[in-house]
């Protein structure tokens, strides 16, 4: 097995073994246009890294397109990734067969945006949640049976209620728990959720947020979350990573990423949040950030951002920056990083957020 390389680490000073490292992730694809022929390379990941501790929250944020859910699945090994390497509770996810991949995938699983396009309509959710009980564990039914009323409760669903229902006698936000106590039925160390909760409505936004936050302190869960919702990734988050076409832009405590960005682009994107001063009460607008969004096709040369930085100069064509610390964990891949003065509150980000609410047992929404 290869060395893994600490120095490129993305991480906020997270512990010395982390439950996963992922180092100099690349993922391409061929794409074709018109009868099949060749258009060029996407470069949907270009050389990602970072770190995750136990029992910790990891936010990707990025604009559609930036390449958070192709991180994801090469994360996982859904899809294997060109290059690079992901370790996984000391193994290296990359060189395990397929058989051992599986046994591997017990302890980390997904949770989708869709939740109907990830249940199968036809079975019933007692069916669904047993499924990965029946591939990865010697239970007997009676023992499925009643593991699978443990999750369901466990998620806030009465068992009585919803065993026997079909994904399609479910709303979004009781789909989205049953998905949730299927990924959880193994135990796992860690959960990607990629986008797990942009399809739901911001009430239940704010109850599946509630749990996902009680999950992980009465089972010790680690998370990646997935999302472009920059005040939701900042409620869950320890550590934010900021991903811009394929790269990670900046990567830092929640607190330092949106207290004190770094980045041009994840100012650009903090921006665009609109909110309320906390001490006027008044309105402030959304900046929105000029220019169009480079193509994965060709990406333009040394910084990515630079066609639509404010700050670029001619070295930012020429020369593609690396992530630098610039104290406290927090790393910034830019040549040119911002001074260190609040552009937004987080008061003000507060203010933006989903009204939170208990989570409950029983019938909900």
């Amino acid at each position: 097995m290869n060395e893994r390389d600490d120095a490129t680490s993305a991480t906020a000073g997270g512990a010395d073994l982390p439950l996963l490292s992922v180092r100099h992730i690349v993922q391409e694809y061929v794409s074709r246009g018109p009868g099949g022929v060749k258009a060029g390379i996407v470069h949907a990941v270009s050389d990602v890294s970072f770190d995750l501790g136990v029992g910790e929250t990891l936010g990707i944020v990025g604009e559609t397109g930036s390449g958070k859910s192709t991180l994801a699945r090469a994360t996982i090994q859904v899809e294997r990734p060109k290059s690079g390497e992901v370790w996984f509770k000391g193994r290296n996810l990359v060189e395990l067969s397929k058989r051992e991949l599986r046994h591997a995938r017990r302890d980390i699983q997904m949770v989708y945006q869709d939740p109907f396009g990830s249940l199968n309509p036809r079975w019933r959710v007692e069916d669904v949640v047993a499924e990965p009980l029946i591939g990865h564990t010697d239970l007997g039914k009676a023992q499925r049976r009643a593991r699978v009323t443990e999750l369901l409760d466990l998620v806030g669903l009465n068992p009585d209620v919803y065993l026997r229902r079909r994904p399609l006698e479910l709303s979004g936000g009781q789909a989205q728990r049953v998905a949730i106590a299927r990924a959880i039925a193994t135990n796992p160390a860690l959960i990607i959720c990629d986008e797990a909760i942009s399809s739901l409505d911001v009430l239940i936004q704010a109850q599946i947020m509630n749990l996902f936050e009680k999950l992980r302190a009465e089972l010790g869960l680690s998370y990646v979350f997935i999302a472009h919702d920059l005040a939701t990734v900042k409620q869950l988050s320890d550590v934010v990573a900021v991903m811009h076409l394929g790269q990670l832009a900046e990567v830092g405590t929640a607190e330092r990423v949106y207290g004190s960005p770094r980045h041009p682009y994840t100012r650009a994107l903090l921006d665009s949040i609109p909110g309320l001063d906390p001490e006027t009460g008044i309105a402030r607008r959304p900046v929105t950030l000029r220019g169009e969004p480079p193509s994965p096709l060709h990406p333009p040369s040394g910084c990515r951002f630079r066609t639509r930085c404010p700050r670029a100069q001619d070295t930012c064509a020429v020369e593609e920056p690396r992530p630098v610390d610039v104290g406290g964990g927090h790393r910034v891949a830019c040549h040119f990083p911002l001074e260190t003065e609040p552009t937004v509150s987080v008061e003000s980000l507060r203010a933006s957020m989903p009204v939170r609410s208990p989570v409950r047992a029983g019938p909900v929404a």
